[in-house]
């Protein structure tokens, strides 16, 4: 499994996340710093096997973001990120055919963390986002999602159009948002299906694109051309729930 980094500051937050069992990945510590509390934190690391830095104050200053790190700075697990295996099982112990969300180098945290919560609410079996060019699950995506990140799986992979292949090998198909694609009407969107939604600025990548099965647009009839990535994808995934529901 891999994991978002946490930032933990402050020698209470530090010992307590230790003490809770949370995952640490790297402690930095004040060096010269040897009082009590500061100790125990450092037994708690090497009872962990984290590996322990001690850094001048000038380097805690510059990773502390509250700026009271108190000589004392972790980095910890704080979302876990699924593997898309994990979504097909998902999806198979609900006897329904999979239904992922996959970003194409999503950058605005808001964006992604409403796209996880529609999502959720759209029954989608999870979200994939690249590794690269993309944000991950940060403390804004959490907080944006209303709870969701909670119960949608995320993914993050190393290359979206071999994962697209991958699982088109497994009997899903993809469709792409594109305004220049096929009206989302005229679509077939039941069945295995994975929703294809592009970056705020430049829309699914062409390599992306490539890789899709259709292209499919929203009706518009407003003087702008262009809906917000998020609402994009709450649109075209609520079509998706439409057919299913309804279009036999």
């Amino acid at each position: 499994m891999r994991y978002e980094e946490l930032t933990i500051e402050g020698r209470n937050a530090v010992l307590e996340a230790f003490r809770s069992g949370k995952t640490i990945d790297k402690l930095f510590v004040l060096d010269g710093c040897q009082d009590g509390p500061v100790r125990t934190i450092v037994r708690e690391a090497k009872k962990h096997d984290v590996i322990v830095n001690f850094v001048a104050k000038e380097r805690l200053d510059q990773l502390s973001e509250t700026k009271k790190h108190q000589g004392v700075i972790a980095y910890a697990a704080a979302y876990e990120y699924a593997q898309v295996e994990d979504m097909l099982k998902l999806a198979q112990e609900k006897e329904e055919p999979p239904f992922l969300i996959l970003l194409d180098n999503m950058e605005d945290p808001h964006n992604l963390g409403a796209v996880i919560r529609t999502a959720n609410l759209a029954g989608a079996h999870g979200v994939i986002i690249p590794k690269r060019r993309a944000v991950g699950l940060t403390a804004t995506v959490a907080k944006t999602s209303a709870g969701a990140l909670n119960y949608t799986p995320v993914a993050k992979v190393t290359n979206l159009s071999k994962t697209i292949q991958e699982l088109k090998e497994q009997g899903m198909w993809f469709v792409c948002a594109d305004m220049d694609g096929t009206s989302m009407y005229q679509l077939d969107l039941k069945g295995p299906i994975g929703l294809v939604i592009g970056s705020e600025g430049d829309g699914v990548s062409k390599l992306v694109k490539e890789h899709c099965d259709f292209t499919a647009s929203i009706p518009m009839a407003g003087e702008i051309d262009s809906l917000n990535a998020s609402v994009a994808a709450g649109v075209l995934a609520y079509e998706i729930v439409r057919q299913r529901k309804f279009c036999s």
